[in-house]
C-alpha cells in the first residue's frame, strides 16, 4: 500500500485494482469450481473467503488512489444554505478543511514532479471538449451548450472559474469542519485577500453566526455591498432581531437610520478631538490642526453650557459665525450671573457707533453689540466676573476676520463634507422632529441593546465624505469602548451585571477607515469586549493609509488570528509564511551507472547498477507562491497560537425565505448590484453556478 513506505506514492496507476480483480476471480472460482484449483468444497469456501477479503482490501486501496487523483482536479461540491450554517456558543465555524502538516507539504512537492503531470492536469478528453466548445460557439451552439452543461452526468463539464492551483486543497481526502474558539476572537482577526476572491463571502459567514448568537454586531461596509446588506437584513429577521437592526447608509438616506457622531461623549473635549483628528497633522498643518481643535472645543463647550447637543451643522454654523454664539452665550451668562452688567451693555450700545469699533472687528455682524459687551466685561464690575467658556469666546471674536478665515481654512472643507446635501440630515438629526420616522441611534445605546448595525458609507460615490464619516464613527466607538472599559456597559443603570458583553466589529476595507484612533481600539479594545474582524487586501494598503511602516507593524501585530485568501504580492504573503516553521521532506534521487571490468578471468566485461536513494531536505511549511496561487474561496488560516489550517468556504445557495424583504430595500439592493458591481460572486462564471473543481 502507498502509505506503508518512507515515500508516499499516491500519484501513480492504481495497481491495487489489478490484485483486487485477480483475487475476486480466484474467490469466484473457489466457490463455483473448486475442482479447477484442486480443492475440496470444505477447503475452497475458506479459501474463497480469504480471496474475497484480499479483493476488498486491495480495491479500497486502489479506489483511494483514484479518489486522490480525482480530488486534485475537482473537489466535491460544498454548498449550504444560510439556515444550515452551524452556530455554536463555543466555536466559530470557518468552513471545511484540514490541519496543514509536513505530510501536505510533501504531497504538494510531489505534484510538481514532471512524471506525475498527467495525474494533476485535466485529462486529454477534457481538453478536447474545451477546444470543441470554443470552436463550435457560433456554428453549433447546441454542442457548446451540451459540453458546458454543469451537471454530474457531463463527464467533461468545465471546471469552476476559481483559478489558482486546485491541488492546494485536493491533497487531503479527509475534510472536517474548521472552527476556532470564540475566546480567541477577543485577540482580533485579520482577513487579507485581493479583490473578488471571497472576503465578502467569508464576512457573510462570520456575521451570520454573530447575529444568530444574539451578540452586538457592527458592520462597516465602505463600498456598499448589496449581497452583504441583504444577508444582514435576512439574518436579523430569521433570528427574530429585526427590531434591533439599524441600517445607516449614506447612499440611500431614505432608508437610513440617523446618527450624531459628536452628540455623545464622556468629556466635551472629545467633540473637538473627533473632528480635528481627521485633519492633516504633517508638517506645517499641525499648527492649524491644533488651532482647529481649540476653536471647535470652544464652540462645543459653549453649546453644552447652553443646553444644546453638538452636531456638525451647529459647529459649522458657529465656525462661520462665531459672533452669534458669543452674543447668545453672553446674554445667557450675564443675565444669570452678572445682571448688573445688562444695563451697562444697553448704555454702551446707545452711544457706540461703527467707527468706534476696533478696526479688526469692523465689518463683522453685530460688531457694535459685541464691542459693547466687551467694554462692559472690561469695566471694574465686569472684571470681577470670570467664566472660562466666555473667556474662550472672547479670544475668538477678537481675531481679524481675514486672519481667522486662514487659520480655519482646513477645518471648513471637512465640515462642508459632513453638512452638504442629504448627508446633513443623517449626521445632524433633529431630535424634536416627530414627523421623521427614521430612527436615531448611538453606539452606547446600540451596544446595550445588543443591536445589529450596518454602516454603508457609499465610498464608490464620494470617498471623501465616506472617509470623514467613517473616521468620525470610529472615533466615537473608541470613546464608547474606553467608557465601557472603565465603568462597564451598564454604568449609570440599576443593573449589576459585570459580565463582559462581546461586541463584534466587522470592518470591510478597514484601511479606508483607519485613523489614529484605530490603534488604541485594537490594542486596548479587547478589555471592553471589542472583537475586531478586519478585512483588507494588502499590508501596503494599511501602510499607505497610516504613512508609517512602524505603525503598520503595530497594527498587524495586534491581530492574533490571521486568515489569508489569495493575495498578489509576496510582502503580504510573507506575513503568514514567515511565522511558520521549516519541515523535512523526503526526496528521491535516481542513480544509475556502470563500470568496466579489466580482469578477463571473471568472465564479465562490465557491471551496472540502478538505485533509488531517499534523502531529506528542509523546506518551509508553506511558500508565498502557494498563497498567491490559491483558488477563489479558499484560504490559509493561522489559528489559536500558530496552528495552520487550509479551509474552503461553502458555496451559498438561495434560501426562499430571504426573498421576503421590503420592496424599498429590495429595490435599493438591486440598484446597488447594478451600479456598484462590488458583490464578490466569484463562484459564478459563464454559465456555471458551481464553485467546485
Amino acid at each position: 500500500m502507498s502509505d506503508r513506505y518512507v515515500i508516499e506514492a499516491m500519484l501513480r496507476p492504481a495497481v491495487e485494482l489489478n490484485t483486487a480483480i485477480a483475487a475476486a476471480l480466484a474467490s469466484y472460482i473457489c466457490v463455483v469450481a473448486p475442482w479447477a484449483v484442486a480443492l475440496s468444497p470444505s477447503v475452497s469456501y475458506v479459501t474463497a473467503g480469504g480471496f474475497a477479503w484480499l479483493s476488498i482490501l486491495r480495491a479500497q486501496q486502489g479506489f483511494k488512489v483514484l479518489r486522490y487523483r480525482q480530488n486534485l482536479r475537482r473537489l466535491p461540491r460544498y454548498a449550504i444554505t444560510s439556515r444550515k450554517i452551524p452556530v455554536s456558543n463555543r466555536r466559530l465555524f470557518l468552513g471545511k478543511g484540514f490541519r496543514w502538516t509536513q505530510k501536505h507539504t510533501q504531497r504538494l512537492q510531489d505534484t510538481l514532479r514532471p512524471e506525475v503531470e498527467r495525474y494533476v492536469m485535466p485529462s486529454w478528453l477534457y481538453q478536447a471538449a474545451r477546444r470543441i466548445e470554443n470552436r463550435c460557439e457560433h456554428h453549433q451552439p447546441w454542442l457548446t451548450k451540451l459540453l458546458s452543461a454543469d451537471t454530474p452526468f457531463n463527464p467533461v463539464r468545465p471546471l469552476p472559474p476559481v483559478g489558482g492551483k486546485p491541488v492546494l486543497h485536493g491533497i487531503e481526502l479527509k475534510e472536517e469542519d474548521v472552527t476556532m474558539d470564540l475566546g480567541e476572537r477577543v485577540g482580533h482577526t485579520l482577513i487579507m485577500g485581493t479583490t473578488r476572491v471571497g472576503k465578502t463571502r467569508l464576512a457573510e459567514l462570520l456575521i451570520t453566526q454573530d447575529i444568530r448568537r444574539g451578540e452586538t454586531t457592527i458592520i462597516f461596509d465602505p463600498k456598499g455591498d448589496a449581497d452583504l446588506l441583504c444577508r444582514v437584513w435576512a439574518e436579523a429577521h430569521h433570528s427574530g432581531r429585526e427590531k434591533e437592526l439599524y441600517i445607516f447608509h449614506l447612499g440611500w438616506p431614505q432608508i437610513s437610520a440617523r446618527y450624531n457622531a459628536v452628540g455623545r461623549f464622556g468629556r466635551v473635549s472629545e467633540v473637538a478631538s473627533r473632528i480635528a483628528g481627521q485633519l492633516s497633522g504633517e508638517g506645517n498643518s499641525a499648527a492649524f490642526r491644533e488651532f482647529a481643535w481649540r476653536f471647535v472645543n470652544i464652540i462645543a463647550r459653549a453649546l453644552v453650557a447652553l443646553g444644546q447637543r453638538p452636531d456638525y451643522q451647529l459647529i459649522m454654523r458657529y465656525v462661520n459665525n462665531i459672533n452669534e454664539l458669543y452674543i447668545m452665550y453672553a446674554d445667557r451668562i450675564v443675565i444669570n450671573q452678572q445682571a448688573i452688567l445688562t444695563q451697562q451693555i444697553a448704555n454702551n450700545m446707545r452711544v457706540i457707533r461703527d467707527k468706534d469699533v476696533p478696526r479688526n472687528m469692523q465689518g463683522q455682524a453685530e460688531a457694535v453689540r459685541i464691542w459693547s459687551i466687551e467694554l462692559a466685561l472690561g469695566s471694574e464690575q465686569g472684571r470681577k466676573f470670570y467664566d472660562p467658556i466666555m473667556d474662550g469666546l472672547r479670544s475668538a471674536v477678537r481675531y481679524d476676520r481675514t486672519y481667522f478665515d486662514k487659520i480655519v481654512a482646513s477645518l471648513l472643507p471637512l465640515l462642508e463634507k459632513l453638512t452638504t446635501g442629504k448627508t446633513a440630515s443623517l449626521l445632524s438629526p433633529d431630535y424634536l422632529d416627530m414627523e421623521d420616522p427614521r430612527p436615531i441611534f448611538d453606539w452606547d445605546q446600540a451596544i446595550r441593546k445588543q443591536s445589529i448595525v450596518y454602516v454603508g458609507l457609499d465610498a464608490l460615490t464620494d470617498s471623501e465624505v465616506a472617509s470623514a464619516v467613517g473616521n468620525s464613527m470610529f472615533a466615537d466607538l473608541v470613546s464608547v469602548a474606553g467608557h465601557i472599559y472603565k465603568h462597564g456597559i451598564n454604568a449609570g443603570l440599576p443593573i449589576n451585571n459585570l459580565k463582559k458583553q462581546p461586541i463584534n466589529l466587522h470592518c470591510d476595507e478597514f484601511n479606508e477607515l483607519m485613523g489614529p484612533e484605530f490603534i488604541p481600539l485594537i490594542n486596548k479594545g479587547g478589555g471592553a469586549g471589542m472583537q475586531v474582524t478586519a478585512y483588507t487586501q494588502t499590508s501596503s494598503d494599511i501602510e499607505a493609509r497610516i504613512g508609517s511602516a512602524a505603525k503598520t507593524a503595530q497594527v498587524i501585530g495586534n491581530f492574533n488570528t490571521l486568515i489569508m485568501l489569495r493575495v498578489r504580492d509576496n510582502k503580504t504573503a510573507e506575513l503568514l509564511t514567515t511565522q511558520l516553521p521549516q519541515v523535512e521532506i523526503y526526496t528521491k534521487t535516481l542513480v544509475s551507472g556502470h563500470a568496466d571490468i579489466s580482469d578477463v578471468e571473471l568472465g564479465q566485461d562490465f557491471t551496472s547498477s540502478t538505485q533509488d536513494r531517499v534523502g531529506t531536505v528542509k523546506t518551509p511549511l508553506l511558500e508565498p507562491a502557494d498563497i498567491i496561487c490559491l483558488p477563489k474561496g479558499q484560504a490559509f488560516a493561522l489559528l489559536e497560537g500558530g496552528q495552520l489550517w487550509k479551509i474552503r468556504m461553502p458555496l451559498p445557495t438561495v434560501d426562499a425565505s430571504d426573498s421576503a424583504m421590503p420592496s424599498s430595500l429590495a429595490a435599493i439592493a438591486e440598484q446597488m448590484r447594478q451600479n456598484y458591481h462590488s458583490s464578490e460572486t466569484w463562484w459564478v462564471g459563464g454559465n456555471s453556478d458551481d464553485r467546485t473543481k
